[in-house]
């Protein structure tokens, strides 16, 4: 129950941003990216940089990083990343040298995990991203049509 709240709560939030649908859509794309991208701790860092230098929205852009990337996502999407990175680079060796999914544990294991995540990253992030511009940039113009229609303010 309290999830439910915590989703509605976060969905309010988010439909109330104040800006452009596109500005906020992208913003929202930019979180979606970097939260799937293996920089976890820098993430917020990352957001902050590209939405300040693309003039986006920096609220959509927390939300889209807060939405998809959370304990429950996370290790799936670095185990993908992982085995994708590999791929791409040409290791097809069976067996993951992901033991323990923590970054102290992936940093000890330097760029030879390292590399690959990043890799499979930055090529798994656009196919979550370039949905979530469409997606959000829609949900934005029909909130604010749907409130404009019914006569209520909106910015």
């Amino acid at each position: 129950m309290r999830f439910k709240k915590h989703l509605q709560e976060k969905y309010l939030q988010f439909i109330s941003l104040k800006g452009e649908p596109h500005a906020i859509a992208f913003g929202s794309a930019i979180g979606v990216f970097v939260g799937i991208t293996p920089t976890i701790p820098f993430h917020t860092a990352l957001i902050l940089l590209l939405c300040f230098l693309l003039k986006k929205n920096i609220t959509a852009g927390c939300l889209g990083s807060w939405a998809i990337s959370n304990p429950l996502t996370i290790p799936l999407f670095y185990i993908t990343q992982y085995r994708l990175g590999k791929y791409l680079l040409g290791d097809i060796s069976a067996g993951d040298l992901i033991v323990e999914h923590s970054l102290l544990n992936l940093v000890r294991q330097g760029w030879e995990v390292i590399f690959p995540l990043l890799v499979g990253g930055i090529v798994m992030a656009p196919f979550f991203a370039v949905p979530t511009y469409f997606i959000t940039r829609k949900i934005i113009e029909n909130v604010r049509k749907n409130k404009h229609v019914h006569g209520e303010a909106h910015s």
